[in-house]
C-alpha cells in the first residue's frame, strides 16, 4: 500500500521502490541528454563541451533530486547545485525556456520508465489493462510528487535566472548612469567608455523630456509613488526597445535627459519615438532636442532644457520640438531691452485675463479656432470676437502674419519678464 508521507518512507510501485528505474543516474542522464539534443531544438545549438559537460552533470543532479524525493529524502545541497548551474547558464546567455523545456522532457522520460514497471494483467474477453493492487494509489501519490519535483526544479532555475538578470541589469544601469553623467558633465573619456562597455558615439541627439503625472498618481485610493514608478519603468522599457539599448538616459518620474547616438541605428523619426514613449507611459510627453558632439553635450543639454521650459511657458501642444523650430523664440528669452519692450506689449491685456488666455491657447493650438474654442469651452464666434478685441487693445492683429509675430514674441518675452 502507498505511504501517506514521502518525507519518511519512499513510494513503491509493483512491489518495488518507485525510484528503481531511475537509480542508474549516469546511464540515464546520458540517454536524456541525447534526447535533448535530438528533440529540444535550442539544445542542438549548444557547444559540445556544454552539452556533455554542464548539461549532463545537471541532468544527473536533477535525477538525483528526483530519486531522493521518491525515496522520501530531501537533499538541499543538490537543489543549491542546480541553482548555481542555472546562474552560470544565465551568464552564458542560455535561454531559460530551453532549460525549462529540457527539464520537462526529462520528466516525461522518467515518468514513462516508472510507469512501465507496472504489473499488467488482463481480465475477461475485453482484455482490459489494469494495474496491480495498490499501484493506482501509488501512481496518484507519485503524480503529486512529480508536481512537487517540477515546482522545486523550475523554481530553482527561475530564481537563479532572475537573480542573475537583476545583477546584470544593475551593472548595466550603473554603467549607463556613470557614462551619461560623465557626458552631461563634460568629462567623457575613452577609458571610462571601455570600463562601462559602452562605445561613445561621434554625435548625439540630446533630448530633454517632461513626463507629466499619470491621472492615477492623484487617486487617493492608490499609492501614487508606485503608479509613478510603474509609469517610468514602462517609458524606460519602451526606450530600450526602440533604441536597441543604445540610448543613454537619466530619467525620473518627472522627466530628464536622453542621449541617442546620431547614427544609422538611431530612430529615423524622433517624433514617432516620443509618440511611442507617451503611449507606453500612458501620458502625453513633451520633449525638445538638440544635436551635439560629445564635447558639446553639456551646453546642448542646458539648451534643450531651456527650450523645454519655454515650450511649457508658451503652453505648446505636447510633442517633440527641435531647436530650429524655436530658434527665434529662444533668442527672445535672452535678457535685454528688446525682451523688455516685447514683454510690455501685452500689458493692456492685464485687465482682461480671458483675452490673454485666448491668445495663449490660440497660438498654442497653431491658430486652430475650433480647437481653441473646444479647449476654452466657448463658441468659435466668441474666439473671433476676442481676437478682434486683442487687436484693438494692443494694436497688433493676431489674424495677420505681422501682428501674430509680435504677439507671439510678446508672449515669450512676457513669460520670462514675470520671473526675472
Amino acid at each position: 500500500m502507498p505511504v501517506e508521507s514521502t518525507e519518511k518512507l519512499g513510494l513503491t510501485f509493483s512491489g518495488r521502490p518507485m525510484s528503481s528505474p531511475l537509480k542508474d543516474v549516469w546511464a540515464l542522464s546520458r540517454q536524456m541528454v541525447g534526447h535533448f539534443v535530438a528533440n529540444v531544438v535550442p539544445c542542438g545549438t549548444l557547444p559540445g563541451d556544454a552539452i556533455y559537460g554542464d548539461v549532463t552533470t545537471i541532468t544527473r543532479t536533477c535525477l538525483e533530486i528526483a530519486v531522493s524525493m521518491l525515496d522520501g529524502q530531501d537533499l538541499p545541497a543538490k537543489t543549491e547545485r542546480l541553482q548555481d548551474a542555472a546562474a552560470q547558464w544565465a551568464r552564458e546567455g542560455v535561454p531559460i525556456d530551453t532549460i525549462h523545456h529540457a527539464i520537462h522532457e526529462g520528466f516525461k522520460i522518467g515518468f514513462d520508465l516508472v510507469v512501465s514497471t507496472a504489473t499488467a494483467r488482463y481480465r475477461g474477453e475485453d482484455s482490459e489493462l489494469t494495474l496491480a493492487p495498490g499501484d493506482y494509489e501509488s501512481l496518484i501519490d507519485g503524480a503529486k510528487l512529480v508536481v512537487e519535483m517540477l515546482d522545486r526544479m523550475t523554481s530553482a532555475v527561475s530564481v537563479a535566472y532572475v537573480r542573475e538578470l537583476r545583477a546584470v541589469v544593475g551593472e548595466h544601469h550603473t554603467a549607463v548612469h556613470t557614462l551619461t553623467s560623465a557626458l552631461l558633465g563634460g568629462h567623457p573619456t575613452s577609458t571610462m567608455a571601455r570600463e562601462c562597455g559602452i562605445e561613445i558615439a561621434e554625435s548625439y541627439y540630446v533630448l530633454a523630456l517632461t513626463i507629466p503625472a499619470h491621472p492615477e498618481e492623484s487617486d487617493p485610493t492608490l499609492d501614487g509613488k508606485v503608479v509613478a514608478r510603474r509609469k517610468l519603468r514602462r517609458v524606460q522599457a519602451e526606450l530600450a526597445t526602440r533604441c536597441a539599448d543604445t540610448a543613454l538616459s537619466l530619467l525620473s518620474v518627472d522627466g530628464g535627459t536622453i542621449l541617442i547616438p546620431a547614427t544609422i541605428d538611431a530612430p529615423a523619426d524622433l517624433d514617432e519615438l516620443i509618440i511611442q514613449l507617451s503611449r507606453a507611459g500612458r501620458v502625453p510627453i513633451t520633449a525638445t532636442t538638440v544635436t551635439a558632439t560629445p564635447s558639446e553635450i553639456p551646453t546642448a543639454a542646458d539648451q534643450a532644457h531651456e527650450l523645454l521650459d519655454m515650450v511649457h511657458r508658451l503652453q505648446c501642444v505636447r510633442g517633440l520640438y527641435r531647436f530650429d523650430d524655436l530658434a527665434l523664440e529662444f533668442q527672445l528669452t535672452r535678457p535685454g531691452p528688446g525682451r523688455e519692450y516685447l514683454g510690455s506689449l501685452l500689458d493692456r491685456l492685464d485687465e482682461h485675463p480671458e483675452l490673454l488666455e485666448t491668445l495663449q491657447r490660440h497660438i498654442a493650438n497653431n491658430l486652430n479656432r475650433q480647437r481653441t474654442a473646444r479647449v476654452l469651452h466657448v463658441h468659435t464666434n466668441t474666439v473671433d470676437y476676442r481676437l478682434k478685441r486683442i487687436a484693438q487693445l494692443t494694436g497688433f492683429d493676431p489674424t495677420q502674419a505681422s501682428g501674430l509675430w509680435y504677439l507671439r514674441s510678446a508672449l515669450v518675452a512676457r513669460s520670462y519678464r514675470a520671473t526675472a
